[in-house]
Order: structure tokens, then sequence, then C-alpha cells
């Protein structure tokens, strides 16, 4: 199959690059690692990769369009409201999620980021 062996990218959309940068960065903690007119790439330590791009088209927000495993929610939680981050929702365990990665279920909650595109951060239940 042609995608077999593939990985995987999310794409989110910003109406302004400038303002999705600083809110990445002092919300999340998180730099980019490449920059090109109209779009910034970013690479969590703990894998995978998205990347923001300038549209004139704005998000939904209504689903999930990429999420954060953490080993911690309610510490990462914690920071993030430190850091000024207003969530969707309180912190909701989800029973059945992820039993191919060994998990019960996995504790997760929702934000917007600068751009109104939700993002969820869970963390699996064991």
């Amino acid at each position: 199959m042609p995608l077999a062996n593939s990985s995987t990218a999310a794409r989110l959309p910003a109406q302004d690059l400038d303002r999705a940068r600083a809110f990445y960065a002092e919300k999340l903690g998180l730099e980019p690692v490449d920059e090109r007119p109209g779009g910034i790439l970013y690479k969590p330590a703990g894998g995978g990769e998205f990347a923001l791009f300038l549209s004139e088209g704005s998000a939904s927000g209504d689903h999930t369009q990429m999420g954060f495993e953490v080993e911690d929610v309610e510490a990462a939680v914690a920071e993030m409201r430190r850091r000024g981050v207003e969530f969707i929702s309180e912190i909701v365990d989800i029973e059945g999620q992820y039993p191919s990665k060994n998990a019960r279920g996995e504790r997760a909650t929702w934000f917007y980021d600068s751009e109104r595109n939700v993002l969820g951060i869970g963390q699996l239940q064991r």
C-alpha cells in the first residue's frame, strides 16, 4: 500500500502566524524547528511533528484537531493554566480509549490555541 510506511504530521491553519508563534512559545513552551514564509514547523521532544500554515480560513472549533499525550495531565494543565491557557472543559475520564496502547482509558481535556484550533491534552490510564 502506498501509505503503509509513511509518517503523519498535523497541519493547523493560522490567520496570524506571529500571534500563533507567540501562543505556542509562551503558553505551551514550544519553539519552531523550521520556518518559511507562510509556515512554522514544530517537532516536540516526545515525537511527531505539526505545522501551522498561514490561512485566510479558520478552524471550525467543533472537534479535536490535534492532541498531545503527556505523562501527567494534571501537572501539564496546572502549568498551562499558570501560563494563561483557558480550557474548554475540566479533565475528564474516557474509559476504553487506546486499548492498542495497553491502556484502559484516558484522562483528557481540551483548549483553543490562538487561532481557535481545538487541541487536546491527555494521559493514558493503564
